[in-house]
């Protein structure tokens, strides 16, 4: 037996509640110690129970055996789906040499309410006080009697806000839920299995609601973008063992109040004022006559949808590496990484007294915190004592963007111990790990990951600090391929590229920001900027480039079927606002934040309106629409040619002359090979007349290296990456940075702080070259024609003064493995690790002498490795599952 089965998903988790996919797709992986290994059929068992399924009664789905390698993205096929009902399912699978393997362990799913009939549920709210300029978060609480066994408790629950649950004093759920999406199209609801905390008597389902998106501060956009108060929607079914069940949902049987959460916003911070504490509120035999009655709301015109996204939740505990006293009395702590989340701080002192936190990404030079980059923002929680022998707080509906945080009003001194930060981000577990030689290089990408935890939260943020954290596309999609090798992003992006198409405007246009909050309205009434474009090249384009990104490297075909329309009205769109296929030159951002460069934005976006169809025309291909991949192809074509007539001169100039236009033209496909050739040399040489270092902005900077790479310009890629100099990574690493900075002079040392209207510390776009780090310092690199790592492309480039570089990347299949090595008078060395059902070409940079100690000249049999010619001299082999060492050729 050569194959055993593991890690079974469903729609991308491990057993979900609560879906609302009516053709959920069934994942697993596959463990072998032999070379080569593959499944070649699989039998797919789905039962209502665990106990038929143990009987191997599949009363739901029973596949038979199918001939195929497939192993994700396989459909389930079996009866209809039922509102509420649960579904239990394993695999086994088949080996090249038709040996079958064990069955899997049991896997399940859920599904929700599918049906808005089927929600009985009031939302509830509590009356906004008069004359508070913030209302307190309300409590709610509902008693209920178990009187007989249960089977299975189940809880439904949304709000327009964010809620915390409660069942019997235990927390249940993650933090912020339901998420952010456009209110007024959806809410999205996530499902809990409680099942464990009811028990016989009385119990208490309990909750606090947040304003969160929904009522409170949005960015700059203001407060009550959606709605001026909070309300939760609750729906819980209770299953007992003789086979009855029973609801309890939201209504007025509920009772509210306020309790100690004077205020909590995104962006203005929390009040906690411990005295007002209700006791415990959210067990059984509390007195609750106090309380009021709920306020009740009657309708929602949205949609009610399962959750699409990872939960939020505290992924890691940073303990302060300093904490010194300032000359006013306060404390600053140095948690000695930027990040975004929240504190936990111990405290004794007096009741009443008022202890404040203050955070910031940055000092000043006389060592106070630099606030001025928040704006409008208030980074700051304010608790009060009620007076006990150690407490310990920690905001509830908030989180900030810090590495250093000020704590005043304490009398007693604090130490290291008093204070740790909590990590908040969407739960993305890690999918790519990188170590250079280099240690700079490391630190590159480390701070690209930081950046990601601290910006991919329910939405792509743009900054986690000051008024703003808003989900712009732009950022989102040049990001999006260095997100997906750094972490597990195909739920965050299933989800947000559905907000993209709820934006998406009535003319096929998509938006700027998603979800859009009000940005449309604000920026066609702030005359001040002037931002009165009705679209933007480089933002609208993540309504095509996520769905494609989605598909290289997950293989998801569905994400494509799904957006498909909307995709093809943007690129109509573009098409019927366009003279001759050249988009006009109205765009409001361009090569957002370039550096001593000025990209003519009808270069930009013309060049980006080709990438579109190009990239439809591919989509269309997939999806098996022969006509339309036809009809983009010549429409890409068509405005290549047009390109090329209206901005590239006979010498290979491209007008503008900016590193960006000959990027973007290069990768874009966009010349003719004599003016590839020439374009190349005149990006090199704008590089080294700028002393080896850029001058790319957002748009730009993620093509940049591949572009350099792909023209045979390694060297200078690698000059560049490791370029200390400003402007450059390293510069802002040299400084002290953990994070990626929104502004390649955000801090220089012959100005100090830029602007601080728009000088975020935290920020993820410029660090989108982690994709070249993957794609081609590593040679990770996924192959279109076999999606999702089915068959990856193993071609590393290696360069400049590193000596060593190890990368992996986990995929639906398994583990990839890419690490190179070149010694000094040694020859280059190279292991590569495929994980069963997956292949791999793997290009070898100057040759092969020998692959696992079998020299290549003698011809020997490699098993589950095949040469099979080369590529502009660079041999290479296709090779199955397994563990393989190539060793080179001594130069």
């Amino acid at each position: 037996m050569t194959l055993h089965v593991s890690q079974l998903l469903t729609e991308y988790a491990v057993n979900p509640l609560g879906l609302d996919e009516r053709r959920p797709r069934l994942f697993w992986k596959m463990e072998s110690k032999a070379r080569d290994a593959a499944q070649t059929a699989y039998h797919v068992l789905v039962a209502s129970s665990p106990e038929a399924l143990n009987d191997n009664a599949a009363d739901l789905w029973n596949s038979g055996k199918v001939d195929s390698d497939r192993s994700a993205h396989v459909i389930y096929a079996g009866a209809p789906l039922a509102s509420e009902q649960m579904y239990y399912w394993k695999v086994r699978v088949w080996d090249r040499k038709g040996r079958a393997s064990d069955w899997s362990d049991t896997a399940f799913w859920s599904m929700g309410l599918l049906s808005r009939a089927e929600w009985k549920a009031t939302w509830i709210g509590r009356k906004p006080e008069p004359g508070l300029a913030a209302q307190p978060s309300p409590y709610f609480r509902k008693r209920f009697v178990i009187v007989k066994p249960v089977r299975r408790a189940i809880v439904y629950a949304t709000a327009l806000g964010v809620y915390e649950l409660r069942v019997n004093g235990q927390r249940v759920g993650d933090l912020f839920a339901p998420g952010w999406t456009d209110y007024n199209v959806r809410v999205q609801v996530r499902a809990y299995d409680v099942t464990d905390a009811v028990r016989l008597g009385d119990n208490v389902f309990g909750a606090i609601v947040g304003d969160g998106w929904y009522a409170g501060t949005v960015g700059f956009l203001g407060k009550a973008v959606y709605g001026e108060c909070p309300f939760l929607l609750f729906q819980a079914r209770v299953e007992y063992m003789d086979g009855t069940s029973e609801r309890i949902v939201s209504d007025d049987s509920w009772r509210t109040t306020r309790g100690p959460i004077v205020y909590s916003d995104f962006i203005k911070g929390e009040m906690y004022d411990a005295r007002l504490e209700v006791g415990a509120w959210d067990l059984p035999g509390y007195d609750d006559t106090a309380w009021e009655t709920p306020l009740a709301r009657r309708g929602y015109n949205g949609l009610l949808v399962a959750s699409q996204e990872p939960p939020i939740r505290v992924t890691q505990t940073v303990k302060p590496v300093s904490v010194r006293r300032t000359a006013t009395g306060s404390y600053i702590f140095d948690m000695g990484q930027n990040m975004v989340g929240r504190t936990a701080l111990k405290v004794r002192g007096a009741m009443g007294e008022r202890v404040t936190i203050s955070h910031a990404e940055m000092l000043q030079p006389d060592g106070s915190l630099y606030l001025e980059n928040l704006r409008a923002a208030v980074q700051q929680d304010h608790y009060v004592l009620k007076g006990e022998a150690e407490e310990t707080y920690e905001p509830h509906f908030t989180f900030h963007g810090f590495r250093y945080v000020e704590v005043s009003g304490l009398t007693m001194e604090p130490t290291l111990d008093s204070l740790v930060g909590k990590v908040i981000h969407s739960d993305t577990p890690p999918t790519g790990a990188l170590e250079t030689s280099d240690v700079l290089v490391n630190r590159l990408y480390a701070n690209i990951t930081w950046g990601q935890r601290g910006n991919f939260l329910s939405v792509p943020t743009d900054c986690p600090q000051r008024d703003e954290r808003l989900g712009w596309t732009g950022d989102a999609q040049i990001f999006a391929r260095t997100a997906s090798y750094n972490m597990d992003v195909s739920r965050f992006f299933t989800k947000y590229m559905q907000d993209i198409a709820d934006c998406q405007q009535p003319s096929g246009a998509f938006t700027d920001v998603a979800p859009d909050a009000g940005w449309i309205r604000h920026k066609l009434r702030d005359l001040d900027t002037g931002w009165f474009a009705p679209d933007n090249a480089g933002w609208g384009d993540a309504g095509v480039i996520i769905p494609w990104t989605l598909y290289l490297m997950y293989g998801d075909t569905r994400i494509l079927e799904r957006h498909y329309e909307a995709m093809t009205r943007w690129v109509a769109y573009l098409q019927d606002n366009s003279e001759g296929l050249l988009r006009p030159d109205y765009a409001n951002y361009g090569d957002w934040l370039s550096i001593d460069a000025d990209t003519p934005k009808e270069v930009l976006a013309t060049a980006y309106f080709a990438y579109n169809a190009q990239l439809l025309s591919r989509i269309a291909g997939v999806l098996g629409r022969t006509e339309d991949r036809m009809r983009y192809e010549s429409l890409y074509a068509g405005i290549a040619e047009a390109f090329r007539a209206a901005y590239v001169a006979p010498d290979g100039r491209i007008r503008g002359e900016t590193q960006t236009v000959y990027v973007l033209a290069l990768q874009f496909g966009l010349l003719t090979e004599a003016q590839r050739l020439s374009a190349a040399e005149h990006l090199v040489a704008d590089i080294r007349r700028r002393g080896d270092r850029l001058s790319t902005g957002f748009l730009g900077v993620g093509y940049l290296l591949p572009a350099l790479c792909d023209c045979g310009k390694a060297d200078v890629a690698y000059a560049l990456l490791t370029q200390d100099a400003f402007p450059s990574w390293m510069y802002s690493i040299k400084h002290g940075a953990t994070t990626i900075w929104e502004r390649w002079d955000g801090w220089t040392e012959h100005k100090g702080f830029q602007s601080p209207g728009m000088n975020s510390f935290n920020h993820y776009s410029l660090g989108s070259v982690g994709e070249w780090m993957f794609r081609y310092m590593a040679g990770i690199e996924a192959d279109p024609e076999h999606p999702g790592f089915k068959h990856v492309v193993i071609r590393p480039r290696p360069g400049g003064l590193l000596t060593w570089v190890k990368a992996s990347h986990d995929t639906l299949y398994g583990r990839i493995q890419a690490e190179w090595e070149r010694p000094p008078g040694g020859p280059f060395r190279l292991r590569v690790v495929i994980p069963p059902n997956a292949a791999a070409t793997v290009f070898v940079p100057g040759g092969a002498a020998s692959i696992n100690g079998v020299k290549v000249s003698e011809g020997a049999d490699i098993e589950g490795c095949l040469p099979f010619g080369n590529i502009a001299g660079e041999p290479r082999f296709r090779i199955g599952s397994g563990t393989y060492e190539f060793i080179g050729l001594n130069e």
